[in-house]
């Protein structure tokens, strides 16, 4: 996510001191900047550095960025609509050719007749099979006026036309109808003109379209501004939509003033691509309670950049060349960051099937017969048509909607005059859904915490043994706490050596043990060792999620900081390194322990269902998981 901005008066003022000549970006130009606007402190081997792309690696941040002004111009335009020559058509790669999804507006393949669902099977003569979708879209590109014939099928009648190559513009989202009453806006980056796009689109079917799809799948993000008034189409005028902190932990709350264009339900679709701008998005309609997430859990880029160039430090950057800076940190507007971490959607599932899992969930609800019908309460209220989800066509992705459903919710079907509760393996016995699996455990329902347990199975952070049991009441170990964190943060495998000598990167939880590291989550104890095997008491455990508390949410964040002097009395028993973190997870209002702290022994070793029922009270407290428990 990248932010335009007016510069401060104290970096106007700096640009006073260091007027360079007329040069590309020097070294030393780089540090001042980065010690003015980068979010966290500067490490000593990056002021070690003698070149611009020296300290930027040094730096390890990945999206703090220099551009030259060729790199620079092609970062914009992929912000913007931008203009190409050829036929005109979005497609996906099937086993027959090239399935037609999209024929672009005022495009050589809207003049031929071209229309989503056709099947492209060669071009020119030479034919697609066997090609990948690049070497295929290649045959469809060249120079403007030039001519080519594109054969196709339809409804299993093969056609061909002859086309004329021209310019066509692909805006960064676009809207299409579908079933007569269902809204979809594929967005695909978050530009200046993307708002613009949205509510031409929201406008067009405003008489038509009771539900909304909002497709942000390998979105990668853009502008805040753009997201923030394209959420509010939906949400209406909201502040705070985002907060931002910046290096010296201030913090500021930004929103947006556009009008609210459409109170229609809105499900929105994400996967391990969706990021930055786009999870801002996806984190305000949850946390608004405006919509559904629907599909696979986002990427986890919690940070924003600035955009330091010409226009707002013309000496610095007098040639078109460019600096991207991270400069904030960015939480939600419940206060929750989604760095690392990502954003969970309500129902977690193959993104491949998302797109009818949102179709199915968009029928209106009954006016008077329920019969046939099913109802799910998950952040509004969603109605299914069974037939439809039944059928042969839809029944994979019913059974992946039923399968993500967390055991709290509200499910129902129709009785005809009325609602009756229905499990989701009740649905998926009467439709006949051979491949219904639960995600729950075999040996937990015994557990008094078989409810967290269940919630997190459900999310995909608990891992069992392989059989489908959790063994609820054994020992957590270091390693094992380490991995379970791994899969609730999403953590990345940090690449290199391990730092600990008896920690391998090839043992199954070593990159865990190190991603945790280099998070300031969890140390060594002593001489370069982690003892992965030794049980993790109670003390520690807790100590080591209010670390992860403090790294991602706002209010435990200024609860800590408002910790008054008497506030760790009471917790004697507990190592005096952990009271802080024992009062941080206590608080009256709502206490995240499993437990009365007097009821927990604090050198005694965190069994696997204890370690979940903490892990399942943050999650629910970051916003991360529905709180059903």
């Amino acid at each position: 996510m990248k932010l335009r901005f007016r510069l401060p008066a104290a970096a106007l003022a700096l640009t006073l001191l260091l007027t360079p000549a007329a040069q590309a970006l020097t070294p030393g130009q780089t540090l001042v900047l980065l010690k003015s606007f980068y979010v966290d402190p500067i490490p000593s081997q990056v002021l070690e550095q003698r070149t611009v792309s020296g300290i930027i690696e040094a730096l390890g941040d990945p999206y703090t960025q220099y551009f030259t002004a060729e790199e620079y111009a092609a970062f914009n335009a992929s912000l913007s609509d931008t203009q190409q020559v050829g036929a005109g058509l979005s497609l996906t790669l099937t086993n027959g050719g090239l399935l037609v999804s999209r024929v672009i507006p005022d495009s050589a393949a809207e003049a031929g007749g071209l229309q989503a669902g056709d099947i492209i099977t060669a071009v020119d003569g030479t034919s697609l099979a066997g090609m990948d979708l690049n070497e295929a879209s290649t045959l469809l590109t060249g120079q403007e006026g030039t001519t080519f014939q594109l054969t196709y099928l339809r409804e299993d009648q093969s056609y061909t036309v002859t086309l004329t190559r021209r310019a066509f513009v692909v805006p960064t989202a676009y809207g299409q109808l579908l079933d007569g009453h269902i809204g979809l806006l594929t967005c695909e980056a978050f530009g200046e003109e993307t708002t613009g796009h949205v509510m031409d689109a929201l406008g067009a079917y405003a008489s038509q379209a009771d539900h909304w799809i909002m497709d942000l799948r390998s979105n990668g993000g853009g502008s805040m501004t753009a997201a923030l008034d394209t959420i509010s189409c939906f949400t209406g005028p909201i502040t705070p939509l985002v907060y931002l902190m910046e290096q010296n932990h201030s913090l500021s709350a930004q929103g947006s003033q556009t009008a609210q264009q459409t109170d229609a339900p809105l499900i929105t679709l994400t996967n391990a691509d969706t990021a930055s701008a786009s999870e801002l998005f996806s984190v305000a309609i949850r946390d608004t309670g405006s919509g559904l997430l629907v599909g696979e859990r986002t990427y986890g880029k919690g940070v924003a950049q600035i955009l330091l160039d010409g226009s707002n430090l013309p000496d610095y950057f007098p040639d078109g060349d460019a600096l991207k800076v991270t400069t904030y940190r960015f939480f939600g507007p419940a206060g929750t960051s989604n760095d690392t971490i990502g954003v969970m959607p309500h129902l977690l599932l193959d993104q491949s099937l998302a797109d009818k899992v949102a179709l199915l969930l968009s029928s209106n609800a009954p006016q008077g017969n329920t019969s046939g019908m099913a109802r799910m309460d998950l952040n509004g209220a969603w109605y299914i048509d069974l037939e439809q989800a039944c059928s042969p066509s839809y029944q994979e992705a019913f059974t992946a909607l039923l399968e993500a459903l967390p055991d709290g919710i509200r499910l129902q079907k129709g009785t005809g005059s009325d609602w009756e509760p229905v499990s989701a393996a009740e649905l998926a016995s009467a439709c006949d859904l051979t491949g219904y699996t639960h995600r729950g455990f075999s040996d937990t329902a015994q557990s008094p915490y078989a409810d967290e347990i269940g919630l997190l199975a459900t999310y995909g952070v608990l891992q069992g043994d392989g059989s489908g049991a959790y063994h609820p009441g054994q020992a957590l170990t270091r390693g094992q706490l380490c991995t379970l964190l791994a899969q609730a943060l999403n953590c990345r495998v940090p690449s290199g050596e391990s730092a600990f000598s008896d920690v391998s990167m090839d043992d199954w939880y070593g990159p865990a043990v190190n991603a945790l590291a280099n998070m300031g989550l969890v140390t060594g104890v002593g001489g370069d060792r982690f003892d992965p095997d030794a049980p993790v008491s109670h003390e520690q455990f807790i100590t080591i999620l209010a670390r992860l508390g403090l790294r991602m949410d706002l209010d435990l964040l200024q609860t800590w900081q408002n910790c008054p002097d008497t506030a760790t009395s009471g917790y004697e028993e507990y190592a005096s390194w952990a009271w802080s973190s024992v009062w941080l997870l206590d608080q009256p209002e709502e206490s995240l322990l499993w437990a009365q702290p007097e009821e927990i022994d604090p050198t005694a070793t965190t069994t696997r269902e204890e370690a979940a029922a903490l892990t399942c009270s943050l999650l629910c407290k970051l916003n991360l998981l529905p709180d059903l428990v």
